[in-house]
């Protein structure tokens, strides 16, 4: 089986970007540009990926780890001086690589599929993947002969008016035989004013050579499109955006408005789930079918099991059973797990704690470090007092529970099931099973207190 390989161009500075981070590792639906190639690159089937790296090296090679191989290219000399270093690695190989750029995240894996087939297919030295564009400008031109075969890469410089009046682009993506990509890179040189070395230069020498070499022209010229600057990220996020919701929508998501709603690249939702404007959906979340996820909610690498209604909320790196209802104004924070069928009012916050089954916690309470059982009332305005001003404690309440309203529980304290806690008092030790716990002063009235002050207002 011959060999098939890609090549990455991740070296480049970036400028443009004005940036203190390597410009492949910006992101686009929450994937660095590199990954969002390098994903494409696995979906054509291709496992064996380099990827060159120069400015900023240690982080992109941080960033991909060992899914990849690397080629450092230590000086910036040019898109053929890049793919040189990457040469060793090819060497032993008998078979096909495509070279790409790493701040080209729109080109999809059967885009990259259909070229590799295209170019085995035709018996090409090379084949570059090619689209039309309105306006040119700055791109070299597409020369073909009557057969459709590439005789030319015209720069727009250098080009005339009537060459100038071609559409089809070279937008620098190609798929070489590997073994003549290395001939090819064995006779290039930088003879030009930027002193550099091109890897167009390659296309013209095999042509000069007589090879084969053909061009894949692609309708959608998005998928070439590259970043290099701000505008054009948000740019290609919009597109990568659109993506990303008609898929969801393709398998039965309803999403109100898709202008007015982001869904990262991993986030997996089932059919019947609604998705309402504004939310904001990141991260490796699932969430479950017939789900309402309602108006400006946004959730975080969570787990959304089925049925679950989520009303203008926050949830982060947490997980959700069935039947439950979150908000309006909840804010459930990491590490916390969520029972059956429970119900999470307005404006409570759950930190770092475990809610069981058909529990209430209905309105403005704080739940942090605590685990609550099956079946408990958490009356208005709890709160677990679960840090001493350097340690966080933990909070135990056992099924069956009833919490009054205005209730202080210093952690670290344990409520045993069944128990009963009167409303407006601070609880510091134990709670036997059964019991009512009532911690407060007992009402004292005085009368004609506010005369004898004075106070009484005519």
């Amino acid at each position: 089986m011959e060999d098939l390989s890609a090549i990455i161009l991740a070296a480049g500075e970036g400028k443009r970007m004005k940036s203190k981070m390597s410009k492949v590792l910006h992101k686009i639906c929450g994937k660095a540009l590199v990954e969002w190639v390098y994903g494409s690159v696995q979906n054509a089937g291709i496992q064996d990926c380099i990827v060159v790296v120069g400015h900023k090296a240690e982080e992109v090679m941080e960033y991909m780890g060992d899914k990849v191989r690397f080629a450092l290219q230590k000086e910036q000399l040019g898109t053929g001086h890049a793919v040189m270093q990457a040469q060793p690695m090819l060497e032993n190989k008998q078979g096909y690589v495509i070279v790409l750029y790493g701040d080209t995240p729109l080109i999809k894996g059967e885009t990259i599929k259909k070229a590799l087939d295209y170019h085995i297919q035709n018996g090409n030295a090379a084949t570059i993947i090619t689209t039309e564009l309105e306006d040119a400008t700055g791109y070299g031109r597409i020369i073909r002969d009557a057969q459709g075969n590439v005789v030319k890469i015209i720069e727009h410089r250098d080009a005339n008016e009537q060459e100038r009046a071609i559409k089809e682009v070279n937008p620098g993506v190609y798929c070489f035989t590997i073994k003549h990509l290395l001939d090819a890179l064995g006779k290039i040189n930088n003879n030009n004013s930027q002193g550099e070395y091109y890897l167009t230069d390659t296309i013209e020498i095999l042509i000069n050579e007589k090879f084969k070499v053909g061009a894949l022209k692609i309708d959608d010229s998005n998928e070439l499109s590259g970043i290099n600057n701000r505008i054009q990220l948000s740019q290609a996020e919009k597109v990568m955006q659109q993506r990303i919701l008609s898929k969801h929508m393709e398998n039965g998501v309803t999403i109100i408005d898709p202008s007015n709603t982001y869904i990262q690249a991993d986030v997996e939702i089932e059919m019947d789930t609604i998705i309402y404007p504004g939310c904001i959906i990141e991260g490796n979340t699932r969430i479950g079918e017939g789900c309402t996820i309602g108006p400006n909610s946004r959730i975080i690498s969570s787990t959304i099991e089925k049925n679950v209604e989520v009303q203008n909320s926050v949830v982060i790196e947490s997980h959700v059973s069935e039947d439950t209802h979150v908000g309006p104004f909840a804010y459930i924070r990491p590490e916390s797990r969520i029972g059956r069928n429970v119900k999470i009012g307005d404006f409570v916050e759950i930190k770092k704690s475990v809610i069981g089954d058909n529990t209430k916690v209905s309105h403005l309470t704080y739940i942090g470090d605590a685990e609550v059982g099956k079946n408990v009332n958490m009356g208005c305005g709890t709160v677990t007092v679960n840090y001493d001003g350097q340690r966080k404690h933990k909070t135990v309440i056992g099924d069956n529970t009833f919490v009054g309203c205005n209730v202080n529980l210093v952690a670290p304290v344990t409520v045993n099931k069944n128990a009963y806690i009167a409303a407006g008092s601070t609880i510091t030790d134990e709670v036997p099973e059964g019991s009512l716990a009532i911690a407060r002063e007992r009402q004292v009235v005085k009368e004609g207190w506010v005369e004898k002050r004075g106070r009484v207002h005519k």
